[in-house]
């Protein structure tokens, strides 16, 4: 292993270094089953390894990993949802793509939803329709007269109710051969066979468009970073403040460390400076703490810090610790004081001419 951080990196690892390389070996020699794949991967996710990470080791890449993971899940559901050994027996060995699609099922329709997609041999794709079935049938209040909770069932109201939507009879024809294959009950059968002689189509009211928003900028994808708080502080307040992790694709955050005190973030753009940050902490201060700073009247500013950057560089401003406080310096030559971070920007508050006069939105027009 060259790439996987050690423990002494990763607070939060129960694992230790023998147990990861045992953990790796496995992996990339494929030994067990995708189950247990799934298993070690998970162990190694949740001991702080980025799925990149176990990529680079195993060879099993990002998107495999997930399947793999959450197919466990719900292989592991089987069995107290009541799947048949058959069943649990066919799927140890494969289908974890099948399992895959059945994650947002509960553990007995997973259940059932798998006895089902073994018995009529499906591929994902299907397995996806099915399962789709599943869920949508399980919010009615009161069943569809003539269909029972079987998944069979739902599978083949589904194809009921779209084929009673189609002219076509070729389209028609298809949906109500799906119905029959998947009907349980007699009572839904002879709902389906009843389409063969009921040509109604009974129009349906297409469902509204969900409101899909696509982030187009990096600037439009905020960076959470955490706030230590307003001048004057301590090095230790700069150091107490936990570290957090940006979760992709959507920059959700969470702390590496456990940390049972109240934290503050705030929530800044996503300026390339920020997002290629490594550990960013927020000072809040007033303008004339900075230096080289005209005494004008002070504003609030906020500035970020790094952290993780204390290696001295004559065009940068650090953090360093003056009289047992925090303070902003530049060094021309490389200074003898520890450096604590190095600042990344420093942000003013919105400019607000006349905070009256902007509530009416009359006299901005005028």
């Amino acid at each position: 292993m060259n790439n996987l951080p050690s423990q002494a990196e990763n607070p939060d690892n129960n694992l230790n270094d023998d147990v990861v390389k045992e953990l790796i070996r496995k992996l990339r020699q494929k030994q067990g089953n995708w189950v247990e794949w799934g298993v070690m991967i998970a162990s190694l996710q949740k001991a702080g390894y980025s799925p990149q990470q176990i990529f680079e080791e195993t060879g099993f890449e990002p998107i495999q990993q997930n399947q793999v993971i959450v197919g466990s899940q719900v292989y592991n559901s089987l069995a107290t949802g009541g799947a048949s050994e058959a069943t649990q027996s066919h799927y140890a060995t494969r289908g974890s793509d099948i399992l895959y699609e059945l994650r947002l099922l509960t553990h007995e329709e997973r259940a059932t939803a798998a006895e089902l997609t073994f018995i009529h041999k499906l591929d994902a794709d299907e397995a996806r329709e099915v399962a789709k079935a599943i869920k949508d049938f399980s919010r009615f209040q009161t069943l569809p007269a003539g269909f029972s909770a079987h998944p069979g069932d739902a599978v083949a109201y589904q194809a009921w109710k779209l084929a009673r939507q189609y002219t076509d009879l070729a389209e028609r024809s298809r949906l109500i051969a799906k119905g029959l294959r998947f009907a349980h009950t007699a009572t839904a059968r002879n709902q389906i066979e009843q389409l063969l002689v009921d040509l109604t189509v009974v129009s349906q009211r297409p469902a509204p468009i969900l409101p899909f928003y696509r982030f187009e900028s990096e600037e439009e994808l905020p960076r959470i970073v955490p706030v230590v708080g307003e001048l004057p502080l301590t090095p230790q307040d700069l150091q107490s403040v936990p570290a957090v992790e940006n979760i992709e694709p959507f920059g959700l955050v969470r702390c590496l460390v456990k940390f049972s005190g109240q934290q503050a973030y705030v929530s800044l753009p996503g300026w390339q400076v920020l997002l290629s940050a490594e550990d960013p902490v927020v000072i809040l201060c007033d303008s004339d703490r900075l230096p080289n700073q005209e005494q004008n009247l002070p504003k609030p500013v906020l500035v970020v810090v790094d952290r993780a950057q204390r290696q001295w560089n004559d065009s940068c401003y650090f953090v360093v610790e003056h009289k047992g406080e925090l303070d902003f310096q530049w060094f021309e030559t490389q200074p003898e004081v520890p450096l604590l971070g190095r600042i990344l920007v420093i942000v003013r508050p919105k400019k607000i001419f006349d905070e009256v006069v902007s509530k009416d939105s009359w006299q901005i027009d005028e």
